[in-house]
């Protein structure tokens, strides 16, 4: 699965989480946790995408099959970016805007 387990334990860390509470939150054992850091384990899709939402990240980011992220915190108000440590212009914020208003309004279809 590509750089699964290192992005796993960086978003892990960056969240200031034991391996303990990952376990608890994605309802898998510690040495689950452990094995997928190391590589020697792959999650079911179910979990993957347990995973990837409570991280707010994409399936392709987590597999390492993509390296941008964008995390919509309230797709209403505020926007929070990031991709590869730059920030996006004003004039990308306001697509990706846009583009979380259209996902919202196909919602109510």
């Amino acid at each position: 699965m590509g750089d699964f387990n290192k992005i796993l334990k960086s978003l892990r860390i960056s969240k200031g989480l034991t391996q303990d509470e990952l376990s608890k939150i994605l309802k898998v054992s510690r040495s689950t946790v452990g094995m997928y850091e190391k590589g020697d384990r792959e999650p079911d899709y179910e979990t993957l995408e347990s995973i990837a939402d409570y991280f707010n990240v994409s399936i392709d980011y987590l597999l390492g099959r993509e390296t941008t992220t964008v995390r919509l915190i309230n797709p209403i108000t505020t926007i929070a970016a990031h991709f590869d440590g730059t920030e996006y212009t004003e004039e990308q914020l306001n697509r990706i805007k846009a583009f979380a208003a259209f996902i919202k309004a196909e919602e109510k279809k």
